[in-house]
C-alpha cells in the first residue's frame, strides 16, 4: 500500500477508511475518545477502496492515479465549487484520462456548507455546547444528502467489482465525515471507533485551519471570539457520537436511514458489506493499524 503522506499537499486531510477493525456482532461500546479494543483476529474494513479528503488541488490527478482512484465524489455545493476558482479539482478530473471521473453529488446545491459557513450559522452554540451545534448542522446534512449525495457513493461501493474512490467536500470534515460514518456503521464498526476516525480530522485538517480561521473571523456577522470559533471548527468525537445517537432516535437506525432516505435497497447494502468487509483468513491477524500517515 502506497503511503499517504506524500499526497497530503495535493489531497489535504487524506486518509484511507480501510483496515478499521470490526467487532463481533452483539458487541457493545460506551462513549469514549479512543477506539474500542478490537478482539483477536478481527474482521476489518477493506483498505484501498474508500479514501476521504478535503477538496483536491489542481495537481491531485497524479496522486489519485497512484492510489488507483477511478471516481472522485464531490459533495460541495455549486457555490463552493465556483468560489474555489481557477483550475479546481473538478476541472482537473474532467480533463484527466477516462479512468478518472469526477462525480458531482452536492449535499446542498446552492448553500455554502464550508466549515466557516457552519461556524457562522451555528455560532450561538460556540460558547456553551458545540456538540449541539454540530448535531443541528449534521441533521441538515442528513436530511438533504440521502438520495442525492450519499446514495451514489453507497451504490458505487455496492457494485459487483467496486473500484477505489475518493469522497470529499471542502474540508473533508462534516459532509465527508457523515458519509464515511454511515459506511462504517453499515459494516458493523462500533460508534466509538467511528467517532475516533472522525476525530482524526483534527490532525488532518491542521495545516488548513489557520486560513479557515482567518476567513471566519473576517466574515460579516461573526460575533464569537477566537476561542469560540476554534471550538466550532473542531472535529471532536463527541459530536459524531451524538449524531449517531440522533440518527437512531430519528430514523430508527443507520441502516434504516440508508434504506428510507437514501433509497438504497437491502441487496445493495449486503453487497456493500461483502465488498468492504475483510474476513480474517487462515487465522492470520490482519494489520489494523490506523493512523493519518
Amino acid at each position: 500500500m502506497v503511503g499517504l503522506a506524500e499526497h497530503q499537499s495535493v489531497l489535504p486531510n487524506l486518509r484511507d477508511i480501510g483496515n478499521i477493525p470490526i467487532p463481533p456482532p452483539g458487541s457493545t461500546s460506551s462513549p469514549s475518545s479512543s477506539p474500542s479494543p478490537s478482539p483477536p483476529n478481527p474482521r476489518t474494513t477493506r483498505p484501498g477502496l474508500l479514501y476521504r479528503s478535503a477538496a483536491p488541488t489542481a495537481g491531485a490527478v497524479p496522486a489519485l492515479q497512484t492510489l488507483r482512484v477511478t471516481h472522485v465524489f464531490d459533495l460541495r455545493s455549486d457555490v463552493e465549487v465556483s468560489r474555489a476558482g481557477g483550475p479546481s479539482a473538478a476541472d482537473a478530473c474532467s480533463q484527466s484520462p477516462p479512468a478518472l471521473s469526477r462525480v458531482h453529488v452536492p449535499v446542498f446545491r446552492r448553500v455554502d456548507y464550508t466549515p466557516e459557513a457552519i461556524a457562522l450559522r451555528y455560532q450561538d452554540y460556540a460558547a456553551a455546547d458545540t456538540t449541539a451545534g454540530f448535531v443541528s448542522a449534521y441533521r441538515g446534512i442528513l436530511s438533504a444528502g440521502g438520495e442525492r449525495a450519499f446514495a451514489p457513493i453507497l451504490r458505487h461501493l455496492a457494485r459487483d467489482e467496486p473500484t477505489p474512490c475518493l469522497v470529499h467536500c471542502t474540508a473533508g470534515k462534516d459532509r465527508t465525515g457523515l458519509v464515511c460514518a454511515i459506511v462504517l456503521s453499515l459494516c458493523g464498526v462500533d460508534d466509538d471507533t467511528i467517532a475516533w476516525e472522525y476525530g482524526l480530522t483534527e490532525e488532518g485538517l491542521a495545516p488548513l485551519k489557520k486560513g479557515i480561521m482567518q476567513r471566519l473571523m473576517s466574515a460579516e456577522g461573526v460575533t464569537v471570539d477566537e476561542a469560540g470559533a476554534w471550538r466550532m471548527l473542531s472535529s471532536r468525537p463527541e459530536s459524531m457520537l451524538a449524531t449517531l445517537k440522533v440518527m437512531r432516535e430519528e430514523y430508527g437506525s443507520v441502516e434504516e436511514y440508508v434504506l428510507n432516505e437514501c433509497r438504497v435497497s437491502p441487496d445493495e447494502i449486503e453487497r456493500l458489506r461483502r465488498n468492504f468487509i475483510v474476513e480474517p483468513q487462515n487465522g492470520v491477524v490482519l494489520d489494523a493499524e490506523r493512523a493519518v500517515l
